[in-house]
């Protein structure tokens, strides 16, 4: 697997770097905003992207909102600690999930697979079983990791994809915030953590953009779930 990372910091980006392919992974590194995202949009073998916030010539939140116009790659934000603004926006411009600056290189680890186990092709290996699983108006393929409503495909990230999938298995019952992080986001839920609201809010507008009668609805305290219209 290549992981392309967009980091400014050389001293962070050469452990980074040694840390990952110790770990199994090739990298690519970018120094700024500008070759970052030509590297994402050109480079055939990147499956993950590492990106930085603070970055020279074009920030990471505006790569991440130029890279969603073109392409789902997976997007692991590197914020700055406490920064809770940069961690909500990068969110709704679609990034799968992020991680404050400093943090553990074994966290980083844990949500790197956290994030590609749930966004590569895990297509069954025996055709007897279904790939297809169906609710309203929807229909997600289970193979192709992929949703459509009335033919029409939407554009979900992997943890977008994670947290409706999960949902329409229940259709009907709402599911904690706990469970949905644990399972959908590969972490435990902490303390005014708003990745979980942030995903469904997202998710939300994108049902409605295609005109989906299937609704995700919440309750506090209880969590969220989908109903079909």
């Amino acid at each position: 697997m290549t992981i392309l990372l967009i980091e400014d910091d050389k001293g962070l980006a050469e452990l980074l770097s040694e840390f990952l392919s110790l770990s199994g992974y090739d990298v690519v590194h970018r120094a700024d905003g500008e070759s970052g995202l030509a590297a994402a949009l050109s480079l055939p073998d990147i499956e993950l992207v590492l990106l930085d916030v603070m970055l020279p010539k074009l920030n990471g939140l505006d790569v991440l909102k130029s890279l969603r116009q073109q392409s789902e790659l997976p997007v692991l934000m590197l914020t700055a600690r406490g920064d809770d603004l940069d961690k909500v926006l990068g969110l709704e411009l679609g990034a799968d999930d992020y991680l404050a600056k400093p943090f553990n290189d074994r966290e980083l680890l844990a949500r790197i697979r956290a994030i590609t186990r749930r966004t590569r092709d895990k297509a069954s290996d025996s055709p007897a079983l279904s790939n297809q699983l169906s609710l309203g108006d929807l229909t997600l393929d289970l193979s192709k990791m992929e949703v459509q409503c009335k033919g029409e495909v939407l554009e979900l990230t992997g943890s977008e994809y994670a947290l409706l999938k999960l949902c329409c298995q229940s259709p009907g019952e709402l599911i904690s915030k706990e469970t949905l992080s644990e399972q959908c986001l590969g972490r435990k839920l902490q303390a005014f953590d708003r990745s979980i609201d942030t995903h469904v809010s997202n998710l939300r507008k994108k049902l409605q953009a295609v005109g989906s009668a299937c609704e995700i609805k919440s309750q506090r305290g209880r969590g969220y779930g989908v109903f079909a219209g």
